[in-house]
């Protein structure tokens, strides 16, 4: 089979295994990255190594008929920031890899809430590309516990983990798996996260604000600050009765900044007045 990949490092591990199945990879289609939390070098050092063409601007129908002239069989698309056109008139197949269990969390970036909901399942599944975003017939799901104190980095560890097993079952056993696809039925969609739903709440107790503090990870969630909203990076708490209105800076050292809450302290450990840096998801 010979197929073209769209997608960036994170999850490289689905363009290995289709190239370790024997697919043989025809183009290479990635997005604008950050280099600081999202990458794509090693796949276009691996296109490169394999001599195939590398596009960095969106897929349009031009594209597509080109794969067709190509002899593609396949897109197959990992954490691709843009909307695939209508396909079926260029190729055969065309599957997305998606960091959820669909049809629950579809949408652009499901782990964060999904920590913040405190699941206990997750998972990444793999569906035929459709007309509406994650909704087609899926091919496979790969599920797996998530634990009391998973972090957005451990999540998207283990998701990039998930993603090479069920690629390796796709790619191994494609045709059946495609021919065999189930439609997913109801779900539910999930938007990016407001800024308001990523903000800590001192009214509530310790463990509601560690589960943004942790599902947010790296990409920061925010609190309010001495009459100011900040970045939060890191941060740790604690339960301990205290006479405190919530919210109240209680003590500071440094940078760090002990913040009372309904039923213990925050702890602001990294923290700054500035956003991160991170790569915006593109989505359309």
């Amino acid at each position: 089979m010979r197929f073209a990949f769209a997608g960036f490092d994170r999850w490289r591990v689905v363009f290995d295994a289709f190239v370790a199945a024997g697919w043989e990879p025809v183009a290479l289609y990635t997005i604008p990255v950050d280099n600081r939390f999202d990458f794509h070098d090693e796949l276009v050092g691996r296109a490169t190594k394999l001599g195939i063409p590398v596009q960095l601007s969106r897929i349009r129908d031009d594209d597509l008929r080109m794969l067709s002239q190509t002899g593609c069989d396949a897109l197959v698309v990992s954490g691709y920031g843009w909307k695939i056109p209508a396909w079926q008139a260029h190729l055969r197949h065309a599957i997305n890899f998606h960091p959820s269990p669909l049809p629950e969390g579809r949408g652009p970036y499901p782990a964060i809430q999904a920590i913040i909901e405190d699941r206990r399942e997750w998972g990444m599944s793999c569906h035929r590309i459709d007309e509406a975003f994650d909704t087609g017939r899926l091919l496979d799901t790969e599920r797996f516990a998530l634990s009391a104190d998973e972090s957005h980095e451990t999540l998207q560890l283990r998701l990039q983990m998930a993603a090479k097993r069920l690629a390796a079952r796709v790619a191994g056993n494609f045709e059946v798996l495609w021919h065999e696809s189930r439609p997913q039925g109801e779900g539910s969609y999930w938007p990016r996260l407001t800024d308001a739903e990523r903000t800590l709440d001192f009214t509530r107790p310790v463990a509601h604000a560690m589960r943004i503090v942790r599902a947010c990870g790296l990409i920061e969630c925010m609190a309010p600050l001495h009459g100011a909203t900040v970045h939060v990076r890191r941060a740790a708490a604690w339960q301990e009765a205290h006479p405190y209105e919530p919210g109240q800076v209680v003590h500071e050292y440094h940078r760090c900044v002990v913040v009372a809450a309904a039923d213990g302290f925050v702890a602001l450990i990294e923290w700054s007045p500035l956003a991160g840096t991170l790569r915006r998801q593109l989505r359309d």
